[in-house]
């Protein structure tokens, strides 16, 4: 279950996702979003009419992974779910975000921007600080928090374009984004020296869904 986007290659990057899982783990596995577009949990799992392991596809634990999706699976008439933990926080996310900025061009001593979505929950804001804390130890520089759509109610994070001007010298730009869309096009339009990529279907990724689906069930 993925958040949604209008891209097109946001949402065949979802698919190739569900794809790669698919043929790891040789099971049924269907794509939902949560908004934007359909089909929505509820819709995908009244489809499937069994027992169902649902893997939240996102970044941190906020509104969508902890409202959204059980408000969905909570409606009359659905087949059992187990739910997983979300993609991230997690140590693949971390490893995946170092990758993603190499590959684009990091250099030692680049100052380092986190770039998330955006969001006013605080869950959300606590695990992307966490993540940019625990990457600023692997990458051996300062890492800060800037959103692609800032909240008015998070005053101290700034966007990514006013993080990246308050910045002296080289700064990359790590993606803390799952697929292409508008949120990544801002962060190359941030003027920053380096813009890592989304981190989409980075082996690491699938790694870590493909982890979760499998995991058994604990009673």
């Amino acid at each position: 279950m993925a958040h949604g986007t209008r891209n097109p290659h946001g949402v065949a990057l979802i698919g190739d996702l569900a794809c790669a899982m698919r043929e790891r783990l040789d099971v049924d596995v269907s794509v939902a979003f949560v908004d934007v577009l359909g089909p929505s949990p509820s819709e995908a799992l009244a489809r499937l009419n069994r027992e169902t392991t649902v893997v939240p596809a996102f970044l941190g634990r906020g509104y969508h992974v902890r409202r959204d999706i059980p408000e969905h699976l909570s409606r009359l008439g659905l087949p059992p779910t187990r739910v997983t933990d979300s993609l991230g926080p997690s140590d693949e996310v971390l490893a995946a975000l170092v990758d993603r900025l190499d590959e684009g061009g990091r250099r030692r001593g680049d100052a380092v921007v986190l770039a998330a979505a955006g969001s006013s929950d605080s869950m959300a804001v606590a695990d992307v600080e966490e993540v940019a804390d625990r990457l600023s130890s692997l990458v051996d520089a300062p890492v800060t928090v800037a959103f692609a759509a800032p909240s008015p109610h998070v005053a101290h994070i700034p966007s990514v374009a006013e993080a990246v001007s308050r910045t002296r010298g080289r700064v990359a730009v790590a993606s803390h984004l799952l697929a292409p869309g508008l949120f990544q096009s801002r962060l190359c339009e941030s003027g920053a020296d380096v813009v890592a990529r989304p981190l989409g279907l980075h082996p690491l990724i699938v790694d870590r869904a493909c982890a979760l689906a499998a995991q058994p069930v604990t009673v």
